[in-house]
């Protein structure tokens, strides 16, 4: 693996990659929380940019992630490429995105998608998935043909990187691990023992 003075080009460059290769969902990445008493937490969102700036997710504001993110504002995220053999893991601070960021973004999805934003109470308990239909369903009337504006408890994070290591599989399990550390003076890079 070559390296690269930039990171986040590098980034790119493996996701452009992915995109031609993943079947499913070459954004998918896990996303590690914890609790401000440190008990960690992990699921699946979709990364929906990358920049100088950070990692961008979305969610519900509601949702037991966005909960955590409060309560304790670092995070972690991977990307893993099962046909490319590659992953790109992330560490750093949480901040939220701007809400111009948010509303653009939101009115980029899926009609059915906004919808959606409206209607779930994510995270919390529910009766069954009528209740969840049925709330498609009240929003689907109330909105029309009109604009679905963003809801107020849906936004979205940046995870600002302080940490960035790419994992290249290679055989034998002797597998190439660059390392990206911010420091005052920008990104120091390192290799690491597979």
């Amino acid at each position: 693996m070559t390296q690269s003075p930039n990171p986040i080009s590098l980034f790119h460059e493996w996701l452009a990659e992915a995109e031609k290769t993943e079947v499913n969902d070459p954004t998918a990445m896990s996303l590690a929380t914890a609790t401000k008493d440190a008990i960690p937490s992990v699921r699946m969102v979709l990364l929906k940019g990358a920049d100088e700036k950070g990692f961008v997710f979305y969610t519900n504001l509601g949702s037991r992630k966005a909960g955590e993110l409060h309560e304790n504002p670092n995070a972690a995220l991977c990307l893993h490429w099962k046909s490319l053999r590659k992953q790109v893991r992330v560490e750093g601070s949480i901040e939220p995105v701007s809400a111009e960021e948010a509303d653009a973004y939101f009115q980029s999805r899926a009609r059915v998608s906004r919808i959606g934003a409206w209607a779930s109470k994510q995270s919390q308990e529910m009766e069954g998935r009528w209740e969840l239909e049925k709330r498609v369903a009240e929003y689907t009337a109330k909105f029309g043909i009109g604009e679905i504006p963003r809801p107020d408890f849906w936004s979205g994070f940046r995870l600002k990187p302080r940490q960035i290591e790419f994992w290249a599989d290679q055989k034998f399990r002797l597998h190439d691990r660059i390392v990206y550390k911010m420091t005052d003076d920008g990104w120091n890079v390192v290799r690491l023992f597979p």
